[in-house]
């Protein structure tokens, strides 16, 4: 876990199942990166921490649910994106590699 970066991050994406040890944040960012936005939201909602909300705000703003990805910007404390969806993708899993 200690080596993950993002380009090993965006690499396992070829597989099955994400890499042992994510958080739930970082899984509910690996669901979205293979589609799968409805597992991804899943893991989401599993722990309403910051990285859960903050991940969580991500995906309503992706669906295209603004109401409801300002509802959960405003619960984590953080603005929101202003980037493209892609873009704020790279740079929650960016911020989400650096804590692990």
């Amino acid at each position: 876990m200690d080596d993950l970066d993002l380009q090993i991050f965006r690499d396992s994406l070829a597989k099955p199942q994400p890499p042992a040890g994510l958080s739930h944040a970082l899984q509910a960012l690996w669901w979205d990166g293979k589609g799968d936005w409805d597992k991804a939201h899943e893991r989401a909602q599993e722990h309403e921490d910051s990285a859960g909300m903050r991940v969580h705000a991500y995906l309503h703003r992706k669906e295209g649910d603004q109401s409801n990805a300002e509802y959960w910007y405003r619960r984590c404390g953080t603005a929101p994106s202003t980037l493209t969806v892609d873009k704020e993708w790279e740079e929650l899993a960016r911020a989400l590699l650096e804590q692990v």
